[in-house]
C-alpha cells in the first residue's frame, strides 16, 4: 500500500526530516492582534517572542477547520491508497475532534491522536513512517500507532512564567513565588495532558543537567533509538549542559536530534523552554 503520512505543524520535526520522509505538514493557526498566521508559513517562534518582548499581548493558536481538514485530505486522497493523519493531542486541541469529523468522508483517511505534542507528537509521526512502509492494513497501521502513543514520555523545563501566567495557565502570584524562589517548573505530558511534575532551584544551566539526569539516570525502560532535544532560544551555556548531561547519561542513543520548538510551544511557553523527548519500551 502506498500510504500518505500527514500531521499538524505541532509535530516540530526539522524540516529535514519532514522533507526525507515526504511528510505532508498541516499549519495550525497563530493568533496576533486579532490577525490570524500561519504556524512557521506566515509567521515564526522569533516573531512571536519580538511582538509579546515589544509589550504585545501574547499570541493565541487555533485549531484546523472541519473543511480545512476536508481540503487537505481531499488532496492526497485520490494519489495514495491511505492516508494516515498524526493530530496535535486532543487534550490541548480541538484538531483532532475536527480532523476525525473530515476524515469521515473519506474511506481511506485515518486519524491518529498523538495524545501530545511538539517533537513528543513528532516521534508518533515518525514511528508511522516506519511502519507505512510495509503497511498491508490501514486500520491495524491506525491501532498500532495509537497503542504507541502512550510510550512517549515528553517533558520540558521552563526557565520564565510570564507567558504562562499571561496565557492564563499559571497564577500571577505562583509566578511570584516560582521567581523569588529561583524555581523551574518541569512540565511533562501524561496521559494527554500537561501537568507540574517537580520544580528545580537555582542557576538555569545547573537545573537543566539535573533535570536531564533525572529523566535518564538509572532507566533501563528507554528505547535508546531517538532522543529529541527541543526548545525556544536558550543561552549557549544551557546547551553545552544539556548536551554534557545528555553524554554522561544518554544510555548511548543512536540519535540526538536538536531542534527548535515551533509557534505553539513558544505561544504558550515562551522563550528559555527546554526539553528531552524519546521513547520507552
Amino acid at each position: 500500500m502506498r500510504i500518505k503520512i500527514i500531521s499538524d505543524s505541532t509535530c516540530d520535526l526539522p524540516k529535514e526530516l519532514i522533507e526525507q520522509y515526504n511528510i505532508a505538514i498541516y499549519p495550525l493557526t497563530v493568533v496576533k492582534n486579532g490577525e490570524s498566521f500561519k504556524d512557521n508559513v506566515t509567521i515564526t517562534p522569533a516573531e512571536i517572542f519580538a511582538h509579546v518582548a515589544a509589550g504585545g499581548d501574547l499570541c493565541s493558536t487555533a485549531a484546523g477547520s472541519i473543511l480545512e481538514y476536508q481540503e487537505l485530505f481531499e488532496k492526497y486522497s485520490k494519489d495514495y491508497d491511505g492516508i494516515i493523519h498524526i493530530s496535535l493531542g486532543s487534550g490541548f486541541s480541538s484538531s483532532y475532534q475536527n480532523a476525525c469529523l473530515a476524515a469521515s468522508e473519506f474511506e481511506n483517511v485515518r486519524v491518529v491522536d498523538s495524545q501530545n505534542l511538539s517533537t513528543g507528537q513528532g516521534h508518533v509521526v515518525l514511528k508511522a513512517c516506519a511502519l507505512a512502509q510495509n503497511c498491508t492494513d490501514l486500520d491495524a497501521l491506525q491501532a498500532e500507532l495509537q497503542a504507541y502513543t502512550s510510550r512517549v514520555e515528553a517533558s520540558f523545563l521552563l526557565d520564565r512564567l510570564d507567558y504562562m501566567v499571561k496565557g492564563g495557565r499559571c497564577s500571577a502570584t505562583a509566578a511570584l513565588g516560582a521567581n523569588l524562589l529561583n524555581l523551574k517548573p518541569c512540565i511533562e505530558v501524561k496521559d494527554g495532558k500537561m501537568g507540574v511534575v517537580k520544580k528545580y532551584r537555582g542557576n538555569y544551566a545547573k537545573c537543566l543537567s539535573s533535570y536531564v539526569k533525572d529523566r535518564l539516570c538509572d532507566r533501563e525502560d528507554i528505547v535508546n533509538h531517538l532522543l529529541f532535544l527541543t526548545y525556544t532560544p536558550v543561552t549557549d551555556a544551557c546547551l553545552d549542559a544539556v548536551k554534557e548531561a545528555i553524554r554522561q547519561h544518554g544510555h548511548s542513543f543512536e540519535q540526538v536530534i536538536e531542534c527548535t520548538a515551533g509557534c505553539t510551544v513558544s505561544c504558550h511557553c515562551g522563550p528559555g523552554t527546554l526539553g528531552v523527548l524519546f521513547v520507552r519500551k
